[in-house]
């Protein structure tokens, strides 16, 4: 998830013509100096104190409790020069925080919101729903091991626009992102959402993750279908935004 020095209208030229499904992510060029003046996006909020729930539910009809929450903390820790914003995402099954992470995002002079790393901890627990033990498993952070910030949200999103979102090979965090489509209207639980931007998110080194999400201007993240087969449909997941 991450973002760049060059202008929008320069990515289509770096990037070339528009690329397949799953086909090869560009990494974005990251320049600290870009970062002197921040414009926001309105796809992804970074303002303090924001905060969505978002809860999922099995297309399957199986009955899962399972939510996250996402909230925006306010100023995260300077990397690689660039003062970012952290955002905390808890994820909950059956009541129990199974994941806590900290996001660290920065918004660019264009509007792209590049993501810097992450600070994870996750929870195991026994049958009984007693904590078992703790693993930082997935964490990485920009100019650790090699790793590098990518755009997770793009100041313009392009149709076939595909970034790296993350690219930390050493820490096995390499997912990227291609803008599917622009303009859409979707409904769900929080009401119906206009200009919505459709994303395809993957990785390079995780054959299994494949899943849409669904951007709102002035909300963010207002859906995700999770674990899509191999053709790209039917996802077993579909986690939405609650009122």
């Amino acid at each position: 998830m991450k973002r760049l020095t060059l202008a929008v209208t320069c990515l289509a030229t770096l990037l070339g013509p528009r690329t397949a499904l799953a086909a090869d992510p560009t990494l974005p060029v990251f320049a600290a100096e870009a970062f002197a003046s921040s414009k926001a996006n309105p796809y992804f909020l970074l303002e303090q104190g924001n905060s969505r729930t978002l809860k999922g539910t099995r297309t399957d009809g199986e009955p899962i409790v399972e939510y996250g929450v996402l909230t925006v903390q306010g100023p995260g820790p300077e990397i690689l020069g660039v003062s970012t914003t952290t955002i905390l995402d808890e994820a909950f099954d059956d009541g129990r925080l199974v994941e806590r992470t900290f996001d660290y995002f920065a918004a660019d002079e264009d509007g792209n919101v590049w993501y810097f790393g992450e600070d994870v901890t996750n929870f195991h627990y026994d049958a009984t729903g007693n904590l078992t033990g703790t693993d930082t498993e997935s964490a990485w952070r920009a100019g650790v091991n090699g790793a590098k910030p990518g755009i997770t949200m793009p100041g313009q999103a392009i149709i076939g626009l595909t970034l790296f979102q993350e690219h930390a090979p050493a820490d096995q965090a390499m997912d990227y992102a291609e803008v599917l489509a622009v303009d859409l209207v979707i409904e769900g639980p929080a009401g119906t959402f206009s200009n919505v931007v459709k994303t395809f998110e993957g990785s390079t080194v995780e054959a299994d993750l494949r899943e849409y999400k669904y951007y709102a201007p002035g909300v963010g993240m207002i859906r995700a279908d999770e674990e899509l087969t191999e053709a790209l449909d039917n996802p077993a997941i579909i986690i939405e935004l609650q009122p």
